[in-house]
């Protein structure tokens, strides 16, 4: 197979989180071996899933330093397939127009693994001053669960990290952190009965709204168009009597919703509606939201702390949100903690729980550092763009640095527009460009 034919195989491995990335990751593992490689699987479930970790090296045993060349495999869920225009209303099918191929994960991130093994081909077997280890992981969507397994199970032995993101080939210094948050907001007795007995009753009815907006990655919401936070507002002009029996929106809390549902019966008379706390917490996240926009750290795009509304689902006994922040490096613990308990407060003044389901701090790396500086040299080396750059996404550098690894993101395909949307791209000329600053980069820092 070629190495197209080898991208197409590997879009169509769906590697979503409710799916898991085992196929994906034994896909990828057997290719490497055939490249030479010695390869470790590190099978893990994440919330009842199988996950895989991949970790390959030029030799049986981990040396006592090592560059890292690491991609995650996992994807966001593809959303409604009628939107995948470009692939036949299907996301795993990989197709290729001119030099672009559509997929999900073309861009973010699988085939950017297929080009960081096919530039380590040339070297497998040639002695090395810091061998590379390539590592493909799981759980980029969910808390960066595969790189924390990879630390704690002290599988890695790097000083050095080039980490795979579509930065659309920009070099990256530095990159947000994340807060993921999860709000439960419980419906009264009254309506609880109200709702199992509803379908049973004959002189009751309900309405429904759908609401749309736009998809988009959750690092720049203002690209995409929050159906959730719309349908929100909607409910905050009803009256208060209003039965909620029925919300449901949004993939998950990386995504930017592009579609929320809501079912109501005008129906008046609980003693404590679960309507008006909705509209509570909403007040409390516009008024989060305008306190992140009060933050500034020059170079990201946006300058300042986001907030993106992800997911609501509604069960027998509450409602569930499912939201992110992010920040910037500069955000301080102390202001961190600020604004989740001013929201904290907001979220329990109405009876509602608030938890926080995982914090990752932004990360940095110092342009001064020879890892910086030679990687610019070799883009520049390249006619690529070499300045250092940052961006508003959190990846496995977030994790590394924490362990004093240096770190860089760096990879082909756009992110702001692109993943985390539907016709997800990649240009296949950049697949190539790539192969051949990956030889580079293993060229400079291996030997």
């Amino acid at each position: 197979m070629s190495f197209l034919d080898h991208c197409r195989r590997l879009v169509a491995l769906e590697s979503t989180p409710s799916h898991g990335n085992l196929s994906a990751a034994e896909f990828v593992g057997s290719l490497c071996e055939e490249a030479g490689l010695h390869v470790e699987y590190q099978r893990e479930a994440l919330e009842g899933v199988e996950q895989c970790n991949v970790i390959a090296r030029p030799q049986k045993d981990t040396p006592a330093r090592e560059f890292l060349l690491q991609t995650h495999l996992d994807t966001v869920h593809a959303g409604h397939f009628s939107q995948w225009t470009q692939t036949q209303s299907n996301p795993f099918n990989a197709s290729i127009y001119n030099d672009v191929m559509y997929g999900l994960g073309t861009a973010d991130a699988k085939l950017d693994f297929l080009c960081k093994l096919e530039a380590i081909k040339a070297f497998v077997g040639r002695p090395m001053k810091m061998p590379f280890v390539l590592v493909a992981t799981f759980g980029a969507q969910n808390g960066m669960a595969g790189a924390i397994k990879l630390i704690r199970r002290k599988k890695l032995q790097a000083t050095q990290a080039l980490i795979g993101e579509p930065t659309d080939m920009r070099l990256v210094h530095a990159g947000t952190g994340m807060a993921v948050v999860e709000i439960d907001i419980p419906y009264s007795e009254e309506e609880k009965i109200y709702r199992r007995d509803h379908d049973l009753l004959e002189s009751t009815s309900t309405q429904s709204k759908m609401f749309a907006g736009k998809a988009a990655h959750s690092s720049d919401p203002k690209l995409g168009e929050n159906a959730i936070m719309k349908m929100m507002e909607y409910l905050a002009h009803l009256p208060d009597g209003v039965a909620v029996m029925d919300l449901d929106g949004g993939i998950d809390y990386n995504t930017v919703p592009a579609h929320a549902l809501l079912e109501i019966d005008m129906v008046a008379g609980f003693k404590d509606p679960i309507l008006p706390k909705i509209s509570r917490i909403y007040e409390g996240l516009r008024a989060l939201e305008s306190d992140l926009r009060g933050f500034r750290e020059d170079g990201f795009q946006p300058p300042h702390p986001t907030m993106n509304l992800g997911n609501i689902r509604t069960s027998n006994d509450e409602i569930r949100i499912t939201g992110s922040c992010r920040l910037p490096p500069s955000v301080t613990d102390a202001i961190y903690e600020g604004w989740m308990k001013k929201l904290a407060a907001a979220v329990q003044s109405v009876g509602a729980t608030f938890r926080v389901k995982d914090y990752r701090k932004g990360f940095t790396t110092a342009p001064e550092t020879a890892f910086a500086q030679g990687t610019q040299d070799i883009l520049h080396t390249m006619g690529l763009n070499s300045s250092l750059h940052k961006m508003a996404v959190s990846s496995e550098a977030n994790v590394f640095t924490r362990m004093g690894v240096e770190c860089l993101v760096w990879g082909p395909g756009q992110s702001v527009g692109n993943s985390h949307a539907p016709n997800e791209n990649v240009r296949i000329s950049d697949l190539k460009t790539a192969v051949g600053f990956y030889r580079q980069m293993i060229e400079r820092f291996c030997f």
